[in-house]
């Protein structure tokens, strides 16, 4: 049997920031909690929120690069001195990410490692939690129309919180909020959205409206990311971009694979703090030649929506738009690889890769990276 479940109310266009204390109304909020970073507060960006709402709202900016365990707590113990009845994301997928998990403890005790999903925690969580309102900054993750949350739990593990419940009750998507995102975050959150189109194309399970978004997306992102990248004040490429990252995350209910199986780990590394987008650029490459054989006649429609051999188009772009040559280039020791070989093997995005890799191969891939 097929399961196939689509997804949650979308408001997308320019200027849809407008409407955001209407949406608030209509799903009961009298105080959400905001929920940003301090990069944001520092360009203004805010402030687009705070005169759309009308009144100044209580405010956590705290969320760091990579969301912690130890965040979350102390924006949901804001949430509760202020007496907050739910949650307004905005920011990148950090920020949105960091603000499920909030949600999630306003009705589920700590701590978070019991939900997630490779403890068993998807039959843990229920619909007991406050309303939520995503509205992205950037186009990459797509967690504004994702179930999932990622969250670096206490313990050093990055883990993934999953469930329909998590979804925001409104994705409110406006383009006009990423006509300031620099050159290389637009490129480095362009490739996250282009990574999630790929590997969910490239998963195993059957699920044909997940594949036909995933093209889509790959499609629209992959000629419009060069133009944002070049000319950042570019609306329809911006307008695509966002478009893009949107339809990766709705294709992602699917399945992700052995990209995201290593780039969880990598970005778990406290001392290197890496962005999640940049290192999925950089292992696109070679996972796309471990899986050549394993997708049969994909590879082959892939080549002609990228106009060429998918690894090689990819690899062009990362250097076209300004990506890190490699993990090197990154920081990445030998042993920092021989540790996220290791853990990919336990991530929740390892099982629904076409081929599964073995710790050994995934120490390849890596190593291919360098």
């Amino acid at each position: 049997m097929t399961t196939i479940t689509y997804l949650t109310r979308i408001e997308f266009d320019f200027g849809g920031i407008s409407n955001v204390r209407a949406y608030c109304e209509q799903l009961g909020m009298k105080r959400p909690l905001v929920v940003s970073d301090q990069g944001l507060v520092s360009t203004g960006l805010l402030d687009r929120l705070t005169e759309a709402y009308g009144v100044s709202l209580p405010l956590f900016d705290g969320t760091p690069s990579n969301p912690t365990e130890e965040a979350v707590m102390a924006a949901k113990a804001q949430y509760d001195s202020e007496n907050c009845d739910g949650v307004i994301a905005f920011g990148g997928g950090s920020v949105i990410d960091l603000a499920k998990a909030v949600r999630l403890l306003t009705g589920h005790e700590p701590p978070l490692a019991q939900y997630a999903v490779i403890e068993g925690g998807l039959a843990r969580i229920t619909s007991n939690i406050c309303p939520m309102i995503a509205i992205p900054t950037t186009s990459g993750t797509g967690s504004e129309v994702g179930r999932g949350s990622v969250i670096n739990l206490a313990d050093g593990r990055k883990v993934g919180l999953l469930s329909p419940h998590m979804l925001p009750n409104i994705a409110l998507c406006d383009p006009e909020l990423t006509l300031g995102l620099p050159p290389f975050l637009t490129a480095a959150t362009g490739m996250d959205a282009l990574s999630h189109c790929l590997e969910t194309y490239m998963a195993p399970a059957n699920n044909p409206p997940a594949n036909a978004i995933a093209i889509e997306g790959l499609t629209r992102g992959f000629k419009a990311l060069p133009v944002a990248v070049r000319d950042g004040s570019d609306r329809q490429a911006r307008w695509d971009m966002m478009m893009a990252s949107m339809e990766g995350a709705m294709a992602f209910q699917k399945g992700l694979g052995a990209v995201h199986a290593l780039t969880h780990p990598a970005g778990a590394i406290k001392e290197l703090n890496l962005h999640h987008g940049t290192l999925n650029a950089i292992l696109m490459a070679p996972v796309l030649r471990f899986n050549r054989e394993a997708i049969g006649d994909k590879w082959q429609v892939l080549a002609g929506i990228l106009g060429g051999e998918p690894d090689t188009v990819i690899e062009k772009l990362n250097r076209d738009i300004g990506i890190p040559s490699g993990l090197d280039a990154l920081g990445m020791t030998s042993a920092h690889l021989d540790r996220v070989a290791k853990a990919a093997l336990l991530d929740h995005c390892h099982g629904t890769n076409p081929r599964i890799a073995t710790e050994a191969e995934y120490r390849a891939i890596l190593e291919e990276a360098r």
